[in-house]
């Protein structure tokens, strides 16, 4: 590699060094994009998320069990819940009482979401603090 310092040729002559100058010029550009955008991208709100605390709860007498089917039908423990305002009716006695029996409920899995959404509202609705669900462990195989 040699530096072709004046002399002889012409403009006609075929240079065959890389001109490097658009590599660099992109690669800077790109560079600067990406100190721009990563911030942006691993920022995140910092919220307190709730802890796990899958752990079994005894059925007592007290309880009350709700059940949802997958009709969307509601049980007060083994009683047919006929509307809303029934079932309003029924958790505001409860809220009521001093302290406030667990409330717990059992969604079908073939249920709708908006089905169990509408009991939980009703319960916060009648002001019970503590509301439960019941689940079932999946199978080890």
């Amino acid at each position: 590699m040699g530096m072709n310092v004046g002399g002889g040729g012409g403009d006609d002559e075929v240079v065959s060094a890389i001109n490097t100058t658009p590599l660099v010029d992109v690669m800077l550009v790109l560079l600067i994009i990406f100190l721009i955008t990563i911030p942006v991208a691993t920022h995140s709100v910092k919220v307190k998320l709730p802890v796990d605390a899958n752990t079994p709860t005894q059925t007592r007498k007290g309880n009350i069990v709700l059940a949802v089917n997958s009709n969307g039908q509601v049980f007060w423990d083994t009683t047919p819940i006929a509307n809303h305002t029934d079932l309003l009716n029924r958790l505001v006695e409860v809220a009521k009482q001093k302290p406030q029996p667990q409330i717990q409920i059992r969604g079908d899995q073939a249920a709708k979401y908006l089905a169990v959404g509408q009991v939980v509202a009703t319960c916060q609705e009648a002001g019970i603090a503590h509301v439960d669900f019941i689940t079932e462990q999946p199978h080890s195989n």
